[in-house]
């Protein structure tokens, strides 16, 4: 993998803005705001947030070295998979109070950052995909995090919207370095250069981002080969 392009890019306080983002999102909201759809098909606006709370088991249960000890509970729930595992998330928090999820998962995300920044960028965490650098599993936090933030339609000044584009395109080349894909893409002043085989595609970095993020409209000219070759970040 290549993480050149991670270079001067701090996981720690990227993924502390996003997570903040979030959460002056939600504290914003009452009422019907949270049933509103977000970019998530089938998801609303709060079960997004059951889906960030749910994924604090798999965040903490990496911190705990304990893998095993969540992979026994979900077969006792009788949930395999991740598709399976993000339903299972959801739909066990749609008949809790809202305020409690947002609670929760306030509380245990908080403890994840905590955490992930005290043990360093270097230091190594136990995943599913085995031991993986503290700071580039941050880095995919950020992405997530990001990701969602726009699924709920969380607000981005036009201040800070260059650096953030900026950001997750470097994370998206450096996700790409971890796949099989053969895909190649070059930066070529605003714009990224996308080849695969005969294919060719030129994307604006908010289309790059949304590429990755299999966000991409479904009427996007962008060619079906290259939309799946790109998708490394969902």
């Amino acid at each position: 993998m290549d993480v050149a392009p991670l270079k001067d890019l701090d996981p720690f306080g990227i993924f502390d803005a996003e997570a903040a983002r979030l959460e002056a999102y939600f504290d914003g909201l009452s009422g019907q705001e949270w049933d509103r759809p977000s970019r998530c098909a089938g998801w609303s606006v709060r079960d997004v947030l059951a889906h960030l709370a749910g994924e604090e088991l798999y965040n903490h249960a990496c911190l705990d070295d304990d893998l095993p000890g969540l992979f026994a509970l979900l077969e006792r729930e009788g949930v395999g998979g991740l598709a399976a595992f993000n339903e299972w998330c959801v739909s066990t928090r749609r008949d809790r109070p809202v305020a409690e999820v947002l609670d929760e998962w306030r509380t245990q995300n908080a403890d994840t950052r905590r955490r992930m920044r005290e043990r360093g960028a270097d230091a190594a965490l136990p995943t599913m995909a085995g031991p993986y650098p503290v700071g580039l599993q941050t880095f995919h936090y950020c992405s997530e995090y990001a990701t969602h933030a726009d699924d709920v339609g969380a607000p981005v000044t036009d201040d800070e919207a260059p650096e953030r584009t900026d950001w997750r395109c470097r994370v998206g080349l450096f996700a790409l370095s971890e796949t099989d894909t053969p895909v190649q893409v070059e930066a070529a002043g605003d714009r990224y250069l996308v080849r695969l085989g005969e294919q060719r595609a030129e994307l604006s970095p908010a289309e790059f981002v949304d590429a990755t993020t299999a966000r991409l409209p479904d009427d996007h000219p962008l060619p079906s080969p290259l939309r799946t070759a790109l998708r490394c970040l969902a």
